[in-house]
């Protein structure tokens, strides 16, 4: 059987203040390989906290996070950023790519901050996953001269730069048209059926939760329902 990959157990975010307000409330759940995980839930709710907290984005108030059965409570900050950078990709709503950069530097970032290939592994690495995901004609542009859509599948090939296991998605069809959230879907999809990867994705489409794995419903930052959903190629 095989072993986790994130794991929670009694997870807890509260913001400190006048009057503090509890983000996630003890929260217990388990990532396993190869699962297509939608994270659903009414605005607020804490969705997107808890995916900060899987990825080590942000650290609990109490409770823990564990990454390959390795509690992350107590790591170094150096030690931590270590682990998001090899194990753990992330997409956000808005892209975030360097506007200074072209698309195969900013697919680099990664890679270099790794430290872990030659400056023309790097590249090639770059090039390669761009040219997967339909951008090899592109290479050389800057972000601004790509369609959202297209931005969107530059920031999935960055999450994929250091071949991490999971991939973390924040509303990655959240600003895309129809056509662009399908392919952008449809990629997510593939990662899991295909290469292998393990997809956790908070959306507010429950057209698409209703297509993936498992769904982890949070309301009031707790768990209400944890729904597996269709049979997974998860390896048991």
């Amino acid at each position: 059987m095989s072993a986790p990959l994130i794991e929670a157990r009694h997870a807890t975010k509260i913001l400190g203040g006048v009057v503090p307000v509890t983000l996630v409330q003890d929260i217990d759940l388990t990532i396993m390989p190869r699962e297509f995980v939608a994270i659903t839930g009414p605005s607020g709710s804490g969705k997107s906290s808890l995916l900060y907290l899987l990825g080590l984005l942000d650290l609990p108030s109490s409770g823990e996070v564990l990454i390959d059965g390795r509690s992350t409570t107590g790591m170094a900050e150096d030690e931590r950023a270590e682990v998001r950078l090899a194990r753990l990709g992330f997409v956000f709503q808005f892209h975030f790519l360097l506007p200074e950069f072209s698309i195969t530097e900013n697919v680099a970032l990664p890679m270099r901050a790794l430290g872990k290939l030659s400056p023309p592994a790097i590249t090639a690495r770059a090039e390669e996953l761009l040219a997967s995901l339909g951008l090899g004609d592109h290479r050389h542009k800057m972000p601004d001269q790509l369609s959202g859509g297209q931005r969107q599948r530059v920031a999935v090939a960055r999450a994929l730069a250091n071949d991490p296991p999971v991939i973390l998605a924040d509303e990655p069809t959240g600003s895309l048209d129809s056509i662009s959230t399908a392919q952008v879907f449809g990629i997510l999809k593939d990662l899991v059926a295909l290469g292998e990867k393990t997809v956790v994705a908070v959306t507010h489409d429950l057209n698409l939760a209703a297509q993936m794995h498992r769904r982890i419903n949070i309301v009031d930052g707790r768990l209400a329902n944890d729904t597996k959903l269709v049979t997974s190629g998860a390896h048991v």
